[in-house]
Parts: C-alpha cells; structure tokens; sequence
C-alpha cells in the first residue's frame, strides 16, 4: 500500500504572526483588553493587577507579560483599541462629515466603560511624564488621521482650498483635533453634559466657521 500524505493543517485565522515561537491568537488579545478595560473601570488604575487581568481574561500570567511586559503599556492598549474603532464619515460634505465623525466620538466616550478609563488613564498620565508620551503615541496621534482623512475629502470637493505649506497644515490638523477632541471630551467627561441634537448642530456650525477662518 502506497504511504498516505497528510495535508498540512490550514493555519488558524484568528492567530496573528510573531515570526519565532508560537502564534499569537487574536482572542486571547481581545479578551485580555476587554478585561483590561473592566478591571480599570471597577478598581481604577491603583486597583488593577496584571494578575486579576490574567484571571479575568482567562490567560496564564506569562502569556499576558509575554504581550504586555508592563502595566502601563497594557491599559494604554486597552483604552487605544477603543478608539480604533472610529472612522471619518464621508457623506459628500464636509458638514455632514464633521456631525457624523463627532457624534461617532461622542458615542464612544458616552460608554461607561471608556469614561472610566480614560478618566483613570489621563489621571495617572498627569503624574507620570513616561505614560503622557505613551498616550500621546498611541492614542492621541494615530487618531489624527480623522481629521486627515476629512480634510482630504473636503478639498477633493472643493471645499477647502488645497495646502499651500505643509507645516501650515500639520499645524491646522493638530488644532482641528484638539478643538474636536477638547470639546468632546469636556463636555462628557468634565461637565458630565450630553451631546445633543442641538449641541452637535451648534458645535458643528462653530467648527465650519473655524475652518472657513483657517483656510483664508
């Protein structure tokens, strides 16, 4: 009898490659984040172990240290796959696409659990310089291509006028999202305020009038 040739296992689609060693499952990640996010959100950051994260997620304690060697690195992770769910709107105005994005923002910091730890993580970044950057890094900077993106359709249109100086509109781009993020982020987390219907118009008129300014 001719010898059978076994056909090589079809590769797990939820493991992520890590080059050397074994392949890093995607479920282990999620869960590890999403119990990163409820510990922080019930024990606050002097709470949170990366023990009870293990437990919560289900992991042995060097599978979490082998993803995340420190505390710090791995709620800044946490807090950052949130907003990696945003996306710029692009419904053929740039109108449109500010009150969209915006409600979008305000919908996921309106989730208790992204109160509570971003509350946590910005109170901690204050006294410490090394996380500030981190958040910075992580968390703050890849969200400004938002308003790349947006800026990028509404010229494409015709709406705003092309970039002249690149270091104007790095500049532009920088203030647009602080004045976005600002806004936001105060209005829900400082003032404890919703976002309105009748804010979101307001705020919107307020941001097409700042950019018209912007773009003379």
């Amino acid at each position: 009898m001719a010898p059978t040739t076994q056909q090589p296992a079809a590769p797990d689609a939820t493991a992520l490659p890590r080059g050397k060693g074994r392949p890093r499952s995607a479920a282990a990640d999620r869960a590890i984040l999403d119990a990163t996010r409820e510990a922080l959100a019930e024990l606050g950051w002097g709470g949170l172990t990366m023990g009870d994260v293990a437990t919560r997620a289900g992991v042995a304690k060097t599978t979490l240290y082998r993803r995340w060697p420190s505390k710090n690195e791995l709620v800044v992770d946490a807090v950052a796959s949130l907003f990696d769910e945003l996306e710029m709107a692009d419904l053929g105005s740039l109108r449109a696409d500010i009150a969209a994005t915006v409600a979008q923002f305000a919908d996921l910091l309106a989730r208790p659990e992204s109160q509570a730890a971003l509350m946590a993580l910005f109170a901690e970044g204050s006294r410490d310089p090394q996380l500030r950057r981190r958040i910075r890094e992580r968390i703050v900077d890849p969200q400004k291509h938002l308003v790349r993106t947006g800026r990028a359709n509404a010229q494409a249109r015709g709406e705003l006028r092309s970039d002249q100086d690149e270091a104007a509109a790095c500049e532009e781009i920088d203030l647009v999202f602080d004045m976005i993020a600002g806004a936001v982020e105060h209005r829900l987390l400082v003032a404890g305020e919703p976002i309105t219907p009748r804010w979101l118009d307001r705020f919107t008129t307020l941001m097409l009038s700042a950019l018209v300014g912007l773009d003379t």
